[in-house]
């Protein structure tokens, strides 16, 4: 078989939504309505200046950096310790709770994805296929309950168990209680290469691999040296004609470029089609303009057709 066509892909933007908004970016800050709250965040891609006003005075939480790290939120009135919103193109509601290290559980520009690994997943079960999902670094599981929803069976691995409770709940609120969805506490390394013990297939793979991390049992994780090692065992799990591969990445030293030629070099003989680039989320406040937040890069592959 030759070998996967290489795509260049422009920037996909997460315009999906209705229950999120990126309102205003500006000064490291970003502005996001999360269903019925507005909360103002850090975020280090945003250094140009600050759009409409010079502050932003509707927000329900905002969140400071501290100088010896981490930070803390401030809320003008209290506010839930949880609330959902929904992403009605795939039916998914999630929890969102705003935690002390500033995220709220929930990477919205993500969608695209989501959307991607649905449309395959139901063209392959189209065709009379069972899909079996394995989605590692899984974090709270909205790709976990995309999958689902489009109809595989998913086995779910992270190393925080509180995140694994906490794409339990993100899928029992989508109606995906009963779904055979696999949850697991675990290092995704060691977890992989057990399976391959235990001869489990997959026919298809979403990882979403930390800059850093450390495993349930203080395994150091570093992307640079440890993706390829990972990436080669997960080869050992595939089926002999899998769906598709998808790297989501998060370091701003990681080219999308970098992310195709690592899995170009590892599906070289399954044909096929590979694309890779940004993704991000359009600034409201500047719709006129076009103008994007870019939140991460992405490598995937998929079969010939």
């Amino acid at each position: 078989m030759p070998a996967p066509v290489i795509q260049r892909s422009p920037l996909l933007v997460a315009d999906g939504w209705r229950d999120y908004q990126l309102l205003h970016c500006g000064f490291g800050m970003k502005q996001e309505r999360w269903g019925r709250f507005t909360l103002v965040r850090p975020d280090p891609q945003v250094i140009w200046p600050k759009t409409g006003s010079p502050e932003w005075r509707d927000w329900d939480g905002y969140y400071h950096r501290s100088e010896q790290g981490g930070g803390r939120w401030e809320y003008k009135k209290p506010l839930p310790e949880n609330w959902n919103i929904g992403y009605e193109r795939l039916g998914l509601t999630f929890r969102i709770q705003p935690t002390s290290f500033k995220h709220t559980g929930l990477f919205p520009e993500q969608a695209v994805n989501w959307e991607w690994c649905s449309e395959r997943i139901r063209a392959a079960r189209a065709t009379g296929r069972e899909v079996n999902v394995l989605n590692l670094f899984g974090y709270t599981g909205a790709a976990t309950c995309s999958a689902a929803k489009a109809g595989a069976s998913v086995t779910h691995v992270d190393a925080s168990e509180g995140m694994v409770k906490w794409c339990k709940e993100n899928a029992a609120l989508s109606g995906l209680a009963e779904a055979p969805v696999r949850y697991i506490v675990d290092d995704c390394l060691k977890f992989v290469r057990r399976e391959i013990k235990r001869g489990r297939r997959y026919d298809a793979i979403i990882m979403d691999p930390p800059t850093y991390g450390r495993g349930t049992g203080g395994e150091m994780w570093r992307l640079e040296d440890s993706l390829w090692e990972l990436l080669r065992e997960c080869r050992e799990i595939l089926t002999p004609q899998p769906v598709f591969f998808l790297i989501n990445a998060y370091t701003a030293r990681l080219s999308p470029t970098v992310v195709v030629n690592l899995l170009h070099a590892l599906l070289h003989d399954l044909g096929g089609t590979l694309e890779g680039g940004e993704i991000g989320l359009p600034i409201q406040a500047d719709g006129a303009s076009g103008k994007v937040l870019p939140c991460g890069i992405y490598g995937r592959w998929q079969a010939p057709v």
